[in-house]
């Protein structure tokens, strides 16, 4: 049975990391519904996000080997220091650093506490409500080459935000970027860009802890998760950037609250325990 339920979350979390509809929420929520009827964990959350995050890097590795290769020219000096593709690197690494400094102070919370159902639910229905107003009042009109250091910092503690289960990594991000300005797709874009450093951090961490303290699935059934989460999330990547670019996201908005509200009946009718 643990390798069918490694096999329907892996697909859940394919299917939702990059969508502004939390994965780790949906984890969570399923996880409870399995026969099994238990949450997952942070640890099995992080590393199955590994094999999203490969995902990312498949599907936009010409970007980051030229991003990459103009990062390490400035440090030589071979390309100039305000290149875009250079600023890019510098804009990734600063914008990572919010989210590595809170995962590690809040690490209890966020493997204990924050994984309540009570707010979990909360946090789809404030955070969807958000989306809503920046998708709505934000002028769309900045690309990607007008990011600013400043922005990105912002955009670093709007993804740090995703640390609680139900905010959603590219949700916070997205929605920090609509507000600053920027157009759908490139909110999108670099949000995908800037999860890299902290997923993979995070997903290797998790998983050298995982040796000594193993969760409720073992590291082989994991595993499978990891690479169906690949599979998936590869294929939803191309279809977000290209739907979003034409029908904004208030698809995502009312399937937030829809679900938050479900979450809360089925806590109070005492269905799923929190």
């Amino acid at each position: 049975m643990n390798w069918i339920e490694a096999i329907i979350l892996g697909f859940v979390q394919g299917l939702t990391e990059f969508l502004p509809i939390s994965s780790s929420a949906h984890l969570r929520i399923i996880g409870e519904l399995l026969p099994n009827a238990q949450d997952p964990g942070a640890a099995f959350t992080a590393i199955t996000q590994l094999g999203t995050e490969t995902a990312v890097v498949v599907f936009f590795w010409r970007d980051i080997v030229r991003i990459v290769r103009a990062w390490f020219g400035a440090l030589r000096g071979t390309v100039p220091r305000d290149d875009p593709d250079a600023r890019m690197g510098w804009l990734v690494i600063i914008g990572s650093l919010p989210i590595v400094v809170l995962g590690l102070l809040f690490q209890d919370q966020i493997e204990s506490t924050f994984r309540s159902m009570w707010i979990v639910a909360t946090m789809l229905i404030v955070f969807g409500m958000i989306l809503a107003v920046a998708d709505r009042v934000g002028r769309q009109t900045r690309e990607l080459t007008q990011l600013t250091y400043r922005h990105g910092i912002l955009y670093g503690f709007a993804q740090a935000l995703a640390l609680v289960p139900g905010v959603s990594r590219s949700g916070g991000t997205i929605t920090a970027g609509l507000l600053m300005g920027y157009t759908r797709e490139a909110a999108a874009r670099y949000s995908f860009l800037l999860a890299i450093p902290a997923v993979f951090g995070s997903g290797v961490f998790q998983l050298v802890k995982s040796w000594d303290e193993p969760g409720p699935y073992a590291l082989p059934e994991t595993a499978l998760a990891t690479l169906v989460a690949f599979g998936v999330g590869f294929a939803i990547i191309g279809w977000f950037l290209k739907f979003v670019s034409t029908r904004g996201y208030g698809l995502f908005v009312w399937y937030r609250i829809l679900l938050g509200v479900a979450l809360y009946v089925l806590l109070g009718a005492g269905v799923i325990t929190a």
